[in-house]
């Protein structure tokens, strides 16, 4: 079966042009902040999404300079950590994500 195009690009907005969901799901479940590299590790290994290496980079620093994750420094490296800011657009973006099924139907 050939594969619908608006399904894949459905896949697309909801994964790679919204990683940023993906990204502080990850740090919240996190013990401790975590470098982009390992996000991005875990981002694909738990969410099955393999965005390109910079992709992640990128979205990592919008994040920070508007202040959804925090930049923590120990030694040479770099991490990353959920700030208030973060988690509150964390659940607005559940909420619309959840409105949005109950209006096509998909959530009762």
């Amino acid at each position: 079966m050939d594969k619908v195009k608006a399904l894949e690009r459905l896949k697309r907005k909801l994964t790679v042009e919204n990683l940023w969901l993906y990204v502080i799901r990850v740090l919240l479940d996190s013990p401790s902040p975590m470098r982009a590299y390992d996000v991005r590790k875990q981002i694909k290994s738990r969410f099955n999404i393999n965005p390109p290496a910079i992709t992640v980079y990128t979205v990592v620093y919008r994040m920070n300079r508007e202040g959804l994750i925090a930049r923590v420094t120990g030694g040479d490296e770099t991490y990353y950590k959920v700030t208030e800011k973060g988690v509150e657009a964390f659940n607005q973006g559940l909420k619309f994500l959840e409105e949005t099924l109950r209006a096509l139907g998909g959530l009762k």
